[in-house]
């Protein structure tokens, strides 16, 4: 037995017992079959409630004279809305659902309703029931609704945190690869100064053993700085003027430094392009160049990237 239906039934109006026992009668196929059955068996009275309330009002007597038969209650009727009952619980339901408190025992019979009654009341459930499916597709569809917004912004929340992390590792490495540069460097000048140390010792010992003093050079003249008549020393540029296309045809137009390193372009790139946020690469056409992991960290100088040049976006591969 679904509890879906049972609590539908209790909305439009029936006890939960009723409703339970109209499911079962019914085979248990729905809303509908289940509320036809019970307007159907709307006047049938329930043993056990009479049953107790006999009980109840037994004192030990055998029988009950002529007269105290006639005026037994035959209902239950509230005075705030003169509406008869024929149970304990329909009363119990009625007050729940009013508020009303005012009720007493009545010699009026309930009624059984007319073909005309019956047929109102089914329209009118059955437009509760209406209602009632309106409303949960409503719901359905605001659910729905929502977890396709929870499901697109976690997912722009992914991409720009995979975003990020990419960045962060990019400057990592730029400057992890620009310290073993230096270290580097700094490692050569060593080895060059010890053997320039080296060669000078032993210089010194092969003078001193062959009996040659040292003689102190002269200083070097000052050579004369005759201006050439044409400079033969390229221009030595401080700025790249870069002409960046992306995947759909618009271009980027941006001022670097000539020593900025190609990374940063990168960095320009992500955060002002307009095609789309997937990931890309770098490469120029004449000549055709597609630049690797390492040269995003060498100057665009060294790359070949000044005074201007063309950068194309294309997919990565």
């Amino acid at each position: 037995m679904s509890s879906a239906d049972v609590d539908m039934l209790i909305d439009m109006g029936f006890l939960r017992e009723k409703a339970e026992k109209a499911l079962q009668m019914t085979g248990n196929k729905g809303v509908e079959p289940a509320m036809e059955w019970l307007l159907a068996h709307n006047d049938d009275v329930e043993s056990s409630s009479s049953g107790a309330a006999a009980s109840s009002n037994a004192n030990g007597e055998e029988a009950a004279s002529a007269e105290t038969a006639e005026a037994e209650a035959k209902s239950l009727k509230c005075n705030e809305c003169n509406k008869l009952f024929k149970t304990q619980s329909e009363v119990e339901f009625h007050a729940a659902k009013t508020g009303h408190t005012d009720f007493a025992e009545s010699t009026e019979e309930k009624k059984p309703l007319t073909e005309e009654e019956k047929a109102e009341q089914v329209r009118k459930l059955e437009e509760k029931l209406k209602m009632k499916r309106k409303e949960r597709e409503e719901k359905e569809k605001l659910e729905a609704l929502e977890k396709e917004k929870n499901r697109i912004r976690s997912g722009k929340e992914m991409i720009e945190a995979k975003r990020k992390l990419e960045e962060q590792e990019i400057k990592k490495m730029a400057e992890l690869r620009r310290r073993e540069k230096e270290d580097d460097k700094r490692a050569r000048d060593r080895v060059r100064a010890q053997i320039e140390a080296d060669k000078a010792a032993r210089k010194a010992k092969a003078d001193a053993a062959a009996g040659i003093t040292p003689v102190t050079p002269a200083p070097a003249p000052v050579p004369v700085q005759v201006k050439p008549a044409t400079p033969s020393a390229p221009k030595d540029y401080s700025e790249t003027r870069l002409q960046i296309r992306l995947t759909n045809g618009q271009a980027l137009t941006q001022t670097f430094g000539a020593k900025e390193t190609l990374s940063a372009v990168r960095v320009y790139i992500e955060m002002n392009r307009t095609d789309g946020d997937a990931p890309f690469s770098l490469m120029t056409s004449f000549p055709r160049k597609v630049f690797a992991f390492e040269d995003y960290e060498k100057p665009l100088e060294i790359l070949g990237l000044v005074p201007s040049s063309v950068l194309i976006v294309a997919k990565a591969q």
